[in-house]
């Protein structure tokens, strides 16, 4: 088991967050776009949102899905105000 395993396994238990409900893929992929279509540090921050928007709609694997594709989209068409 590598360190950031043994690191989700350890805060999931901490927390009471069933360890199988955390798609580490999806949340990586999700903070890569976001960070590399926005800014460094709108990723961790949309990954936070992501969790409440899910735990909104009821928490489960699905609404975790469904609110990260939706930031992924967002950040992959985004363009600042500014035009950058």
């Amino acid at each position: 088991m590598n360190v950031l395993d043994e690191f989700l396994r350890t805060t999931c238990t901490a927390l009471g967050v069933d360890r199988d409900a955390v798609d580490q893929e999806l949340i990586l992929h999700l903070t890569k776009e976001v960070a590399h279509n926005v800014a460094r540090p709108a990723a961790p921050l949309s990954a936070f949102i992501v969790g409440l928007a899910a735990g909104k709609s009821g928490g489960d694997v699905e609404a975790v899905r469904a609110a990260a594709r939706k930031v992924a989209e967002l950040a992959a068409g985004y363009t600042s105000p500014d035009g950058e």
